[in-house]
């Protein structure tokens, strides 16, 4: 249902809809994609991208997406970077003034992402009179956006500021293994053990827990310092190593062990036993299990 319409009243509505929607969000990568999913739900756009603005390297990167840009997860196709000053994108971010483009095919300063789109629309997100990033959304056809959406992006952008701001002044408990939802986590995997579920993927592991995925994100990269995959997959090579020299799979060939602990392919399953081990599963298989142990214990 779009929650925009002519309606003053309507308006009001996808405004405090978007404001309380994003009060919930403990961190800026889930304030981000919350906002891209919304635009695209209640404005009744097809496409949604936020740059996030390094003032460094004066580069625009690509940080959360919804529509044609994010076909699964938090995952954005084709991510590309811009400096400033290259594209529409570019050069609101220069001039920190929001822009409607109604025909791109006639704007020279036009680049194409993942496909060619008619119209543009370009918001920047400023934080203090400085840019943070710029909402950015694209339709196939000429002349799609119009002043109520201008004016409810500019406010959009403004609430995603105030809570940025609010969420980088708050004294929010660092993430560690203490935190409650690790910890249900951590028995989802050992007790549960999820993870020999071949199709099991960050949002439908948050469904379980009950958190929104760029959360349970967040959550594992500060306390395993890496990624979804890579913690659900050190529980798989786990299993593996425990199997591969376990007298109920002698009769099981390597990939066969592999996929009951739940890869979904032999090249995933041997390029993320390499990574984890320094070795592929069949010279691991070969060693000496109490020797593979003993150095195991030793972090050799």
């Amino acid at each position: 249902m779009k929650l925009v319409s002519n309606s003053p009243f309507n308006e009001i509505k996808a405004i405090s809809f978007f404001s309380s929607s994003i009060q919930t969000k403990e961190s800026v990568e889930e304030v981000l994609w919350d906002i891209t999913k919304n635009v695209i739900h209640q404005l009744g756009f097809v496409d949604c991208v936020i740059y996030e603005y390094d003032s460094k390297s004066n580069i625009l990167h690509q940080r959360a997406a919804y529509g044609y840009k994010n076909p699964a997860d938090d995952f954005i196709h084709n991510k590309i970077i811009l400096k400033l000053g290259e594209g529409i994108v570019g050069s609101v971010a220069i001039s920190k003034t929001a822009e409607i483009v109604n025909d791109t095919s006639k704007d020279s300063r036009y680049v194409v992402d993942d496909a060619a789109r008619l119209s543009e629309i370009c918001v920047p997100i400023m934080i203090n009179d400085n840019l943070f990033g710029i909402i950015d959304s694209e339709h196939p056809e000429k002349s799609f956006f119009n002043e109520r959406h201008l004016h409810l992006l500019n406010i959009i952008a403004a609430l995603c500021a105030q809570k940025i701001i609010s969420l980088k002044n708050s004294t929010r408990k660092p993430l560690t293994r203490a935190n409650e939802y690790f910890k249900r986590l951590e028995q989802l995997m050992k007790v549960d053990k999820i993870y020999q579920n071949p199709n099991l993927n960050l949002s439908s592991t948050a469904d379980l827990l009950g958190i929104s995925a760029c959360y349970l994100s967040s959550l594992i990269n500060s306390v395993i310092e890496g990624s979804f995959i890579d913690y659900v997959n050190g529980y798989r090579i786990n299993d593996v190593k425990n199997n591969l020299h376990s007298p109920r799979f002698e009769h099981y060939n390597i990939l066969s062990v592999g996929l009951e602990a739940g890869f979904n392919s032999k090249s995933t399953f041997y390029n993320a036993f390499k990574k984890h081990t320094g070795m592929s599963p069949s010279d691991y298989r070969d060693k000496d299990p109490f020797k593979v142990q003993f150095l195991s214990n030793l972090n050799i």
